[in-house]
């Protein structure tokens, strides 16, 4: 296996935060690194960015290992990710911070540190009817709750800001930072044609939100939020509205970005679980994981996480690493 740099040639049969727009909307600098056989066959890819932030040079995965063949195995990868950690190296990043939500690696590299980590899918391909039949009872009632009371479902860039606030909103509620507005405009921006941003309306008030973004490869449920009283069933009513218009479109999936794996029973995290897999999702599982290059700097961001947000998400999620459910490469 060889690695080295190469030209990005997306399409939309690709994750859509492998295009260009996107790494250039969220990274100071971003590319795509090839992998390859001996004999000089492309095996996969691996989409990244470069986010600056203060003293820090952070290597960030937006989407996984995209394989280039149908054969592309975990050992391969594995080997894979162990060169493509030197390449990093040699461009002088100070780490790999953990990737994005949806980007489900299904190895890590040697050396890394590793959690478990997974997210709940939905086969598009399947009919509408089959679709709604896996919805459970109780969400089939929300979603027919809301319809009662008159919530609408629309979409529209004029919801840019109103998502924004609800998102916001929704993350502050759980003490958790969110990007600036500046920041989410660029998001959206960078996704171009491939965002849709869905709200759910009751006499004239966003009740909920849900920004998309999606190519024909796959659907994601990136940012949604909720008033803090919102009227029962809106983000349900949302979430199966937007199943239904990505099949009509002819996307191949629906994932809803990101699930950790096992939660602490009666938590937040094992609700929005339940939520999730109450549509009839299938949760795929693998890992999440960071390097350290520069040690001092990496302990130094592993504090400002700590200050920031509690830890990252590999931080919370590691000790799980090894146990029954948790998995190991």
């Amino acid at each position: 296996m060889r690695v080295r740099p190469i030209e990005i040639n997306w399409h939309p049969r690709m994750p859509i935060f492998a295009k260009e727009s996107f790494l250039k909307a969220v990274g100071d600098e971003y590319g795509w690194l090839g992998g390859f056989s001996e004999s000089g066959e492309l095996r996969c890819i691996l989409p990244y960015t470069i986010v600056r932030k203060s003293v820090f040079r952070m290597v960030r995965f937006r989407v996984e290992t995209i394989p280039a063949g149908p054969d592309f195995d975990v050992a391969e990868e594995k080997d894979f990710l162990n060169l493509a950690v030197g390449y990093f190296r040699s461009l002088k990043a100070d780490m790999i911070i953990p990737a994005t939500a949806n980007a489900i690696f299904r190895t890590y590299p040697d050396g890394a540190d590793a959690a478990p980590y997974g997210t709940y899918v939905i086969d598009l391909a399947r009919p509408e009817e089959e679709l709604w039949r896996n919805v459970a009872k109780i969400s089939r009632q929300n979603i027919g709750t809301a319809k009662k009371a008159g919530v609408s479902i629309l979409s529209g860039e004029e919801y840019i800001d109103v998502s924004y606030d609800l998102v916001r909103q929704t993350f502050k509620r759980s003490r958790l930072p969110f990007m600036s507005r500046a920041e989410y405009g660029r998001y959206i921006e960078g996704l171009g044609e491939h965002a849709k941003v869905m709200v759910a309306v009751l006499q004239g008030t966003v009740h909920s939100s849900t920004v998309y973004a999606f190519s024909d490869h796959c659907a994601y449920a990136v940012y949604g939020g909720n008033l803090a009283d919102t009227q029962q069933g809106t983000m349900k009513l949302l979430q199966w509205e937007g199943v239904r218009l990505f099949k009509e479109c002819g996307v191949k999936r629906f994932d809803f970005f990101g699930a950790r794996i096992d939660p602490e029973k009666g938590s937040k995290q094992e609700a929005i679980n339940s939520f999730k897999r109450r549509f009839g999702a299938t949760l795929e599982q693998g890992y999440l994981w960071k390097y350290p290059f520069h040690p001092l700097k990496y302990r130094l961001y592993g504090l400002a996480a700590r200050v920031r947000s509690g830890g990252d998400i590999v931080d919370a999620e590691r000790h799980k690493l090894g146990r029954p459910g948790g998995g190991g490469a």
